[in-house]
């Protein structure tokens, strides 16, 4: 149950919401919906699962993703640029960003709360001074349909976004498990005086955490961009709330006590459904947030639980005899 109960808490939750709107939400339509609503808190949660594997918090992505689909929107719509260029110039800025939030962290020896809050804070004005506080709204021949496509186009019958999240998961499946790096993030994150002792580059290791979750803002900040067809300054904060239940939440499943991109996306999968449950009951717009809240409450405590209970493991097997000396 500490591997997979929250695997099977999300399939209860579905069963539960099926039984009780039994027209509405066990459809294809409904699928699709969540699938292509939840993509990019998805994504953001996926982005501050890195960071979070090395100890550290990246509260910038909020502030980073407005920064990233208002700059994507003023590239295409004031500039004119072609939207292939400005997709991929936003995307690098967030890799850049995620490279300097790291920098800050690592070498100017500042908390990652505080860090990175600051910087989020700058790229907010960057955000206001981009916008003059006022949206960026396309002409009247709208945008190119290749942009939007990223975000209304369709694959085996489902959003293209749910596809973009599965490339990720399994992207950071890879890093996290199969290669060095995830390993030192790992190690760093448990004890970072031991990876410092064992020869871990424990600095250049988090910069790369805290790049490739500005990477993957950038991507999230350009699919935004795309789903909302308007640059609005005031967007992004909203998301980071949920990003971080994500990741917390993640912690305590597949991979109890360490954060991970499988359990992230179970996470993720457990508060999609629940807020389309409620969103369907006919629940008042604070629900929402009511939701998150405990949510992040339940997942900080959960994840907790499952890290003590994971030293306490590794601690009764050091301290349990080895065959021989017990011969």
């Amino acid at each position: 149950m500490g591997t997979y109960g929250l695997l099977a808490l999300t399939v209860l939750v579905f069963l539960v919401f099926s039984l009780v709107l039994p027209r509405t939400f066990p459809t294809l339509d409904n699928v699709s919906s969540v699938l292509s609503n939840q993509s990019i808190p998805a994504l953001l949660a996926l982005g501050a699962t890195i960071p979070v594997t090395s100890g550290k918090f990246d509260l910038s992505l909020g502030y980073g993703l407005g920064l990233a689909h208002v700059t994507v929107m003023h590239l295409i719509v004031v500039e004119g640029w072609p939207w292939p260029t400005a997709a991929l110039v936003v995307v690098a800025g967030g890799l850049v960003a995620g490279v300097v939030n790291g920098v800050v962290v690592e070498f100017a020896r500042i908390d990652s709360f505080i860090a990175t809050l600051g910087t989020g804070s700058i790229m907010y004005a960057v955000t206001g001074l981009l916008t003059d506080g006022s949206r960026i709204v396309p002409g009247p021949q709208g945008l190119p349909p290749g942009f939007t496509a990223l975000y209304d186009a369709r694959f085996l019958g489902l959003p293209v976004p749910a596809f973009y999240v599965l490339a990720v998961v399994v992207a950071l499946w890879v890093v996290l498990e199969r290669l060095p790096l995830g390993r030192h993030l790992y190690v760093i994150g448990s004890n970072p005086r031991a990876a410092t002792l064992l020869g871990i580059p424990t600095h250049r290791s988090c910069v790369y955490a805290f790049a490739g979750s500005g990477l993957i803002v950038g991507i999230a900040g350009v699919l935004l961009a795309a789903q909302q067809q308007i640059g609005n300054p005031s967007v992004g904060l909203e998301y980071l709330l949920p990003a971080f239940v994500g990741a917390l939440l993640g912690s305590t499943t597949v991979r109890p006590g360490r954060a991970n991109a499988l359990g992230t996306l179970v996470a993720v999968a457990l508060l999609a459904v629940g807020l389309a449950g409620i969103g369907q009951l006919g629940a008042e717009f604070w629900a929402t947030p009511l939701f998150n809240g405990c949510a992040l409450l339940m997942a900080v405590g959960l994840a907790g639980w499952a890290a003590r209970r994971r030293l306490r493991t590794r601690a009764a097997e050091d301290l349990r005899p080895s065959p021989r000396e017990t011969v």
